[in-house]
């Protein structure tokens, strides 16, 4: 005989629960369970009626409610938490009924009975508990799509472990009338350069440009991630963002990194159009921006092509970034410095092709250093390499004006 196939669907679960029930019910039992009947009829029901909530089951203390849309469920909850603040305040503050609630959106089991189950409904159910009381906390699939559609500000609580979930859950909190701001725990930002590769933006609707951007983007990921010395954020965490509108200084504060690489891919017939930016997280500035063209004729060249141009200039890009944050810029001119900066970078890589790459600048700085270093040719660059970020302990040292030449492999005297 064949079992009935369960229905899932995508739903946004409200979870509510009465602070302090036991503690209300010891002190007046019936005072309470009928003050709360009453709160129910008269304030919490037709506003479930108004946003369309549909009440799973009641729990004495505790209510959940499931929602076809998310907007509704947090309009809902916000909704809730203020008339029934309005509806207390003239109960004295010891019997005041005060709710905490929370909001997932996720994928629930549904019954014949109507009752659901699974993982959306359990995390509904957690995050009441995180909650202050008066207030809401919803998740971060939650928040991902309420951005522009309610009149309201969040905080970022960051990722939080829940009772016997395994993967851990983004939090955020609804800052209502009278809840203060608090300092949240975010991500400390890590001692190196640190960088998020944003998903690539197809700028057409063809399949086959959303495998190209997508590619593009692992591919920029995982090349970034074999430099020395760089923080680079996991590309299944940056997917999540894909096709999304952000806010480049929440994504900063959120994964604790100062850089963000974003850009896009245009295709016209055989030809595609790459272009890519990076951004200072804290300043929204952007500090580098290259567009790059290629035939499609084999799609995995272009895009190793296009990776090594965006990789090979953006190391160079972001240790000069952090040393202009970091240090006065020098006296002797940025001339001197980039070129400093993009041979310790192409050092770093320990290669024949970085090597190549490296020496025609160091020859040619001779002219440089004699403009750069006036006085005399043995006069040396006061730039300290090993203070530059990832880049100490490289094997490189300083020469005189001619420029940096490489040693052995070893952390540099």
């Amino acid at each position: 005989m064949a079992t009935a196939r369960a229905e899932r669907r995508l739903a946004a679960i409200l979870a509510a629960d009465v602070v302090g029930y036991s503690r209300l019910v010891e002190h007046d039992e019936a005072r309470t369970l009928s003050a709360l009947k009453v709160l129910r009829q008269e304030v919490i029901d037709p506003l479930l009626a108004e946003h369309q909530g549909r009440i799973v089951k009641l729990m004495g203390d505790g209510a959940l409610v499931e929602f076809g849309s998310v907007v509704d469920a947090v309009a809902c909850a916000v909704a809730i938490q203020r008339n029934v603040a309005e509806n207390q305040v003239d109960i004295p503050t010891e019997r005041r009924i005060i709710f905490r609630i929370g909001v997932n959106l996720g994928d629930v089991i549904h019954e014949v009975d109507g009752d659901l189950y699974g993982d959306g409904v359990n995390i509904a159910a957690r995050l009441q508990t995180l909650a202050d009381p008066g207030g809401v906390c919803i998740s971060g699939t939650t928040y991902d799509h309420l951005q522009g559609k309610l009149d309201c500000d969040y905080e970022y609580l960051g990722e939080r472990a829940l009772k016997n979930m395994e993967r851990p859950v983004r939090l955020y909190r609804l800052l209502l009338e009278g809840t203060a701001r608090t300092a949240s725990p975010r991500p400390a930002l890590p001692d190196r350069p640190s960088i998020a590769v944003l998903p690539f933006n197809a700028m057409c609707a063809d399949p086959e440009q959303d495998f190209f951007s997508d590619g593009l983007t692992e591919d920029i990921t995982s090349a970034l991630s074999k430099l020395k010395g760089f923080f680079v954020i996991a590309r299944t965490t940056m997917f999540t963002y894909r096709g999304k509108p952000v806010d480049v200084r929440a994504i900063g504060r959120e994964l604790g990194i100062r850089y963000v690489l974003e850009g896009s891919v245009r295709k016209s017939g055989n030809r595609v159009r790459v272009t890519a930016q990076l951004i200072d997280a804290a300043s929204e500035a952007h500090l580098w921006a290259e567009s790059y063209d290629g035939d499609l004729g084999d799609i995995f060249v272009i895009q190793d092509e296009i990776t090594a141009s965006v990789v090979g200039r953006l190391g160079p890009e972001l240790l000069a970034a952090e040393h202009a944050r970091e240090s006065p810029k020098p006296h002797h001119g940025l001339d001197a410095w980039e070129c400093v900066v993009r041979a310790v970078f192409l050092c770093s890589q320990l290669s024949e092709e970085s090597s190549r790459k490296m020496l025609p600048p160091a020859r040619s700085g001779n002219r440089t250093g004699s403009r750069v270093c006036p006085g005399t040719r043995h006069e040396r660059l006061d730039y300290d390499v090993a203070s530059v970020p990832g880049v100490g302990g490289h094997g490189i040292r300083p020469g005189p004006c001619q420029g940096y030449r490489p040693t052995s492999h070893r952390r540099g005297r």
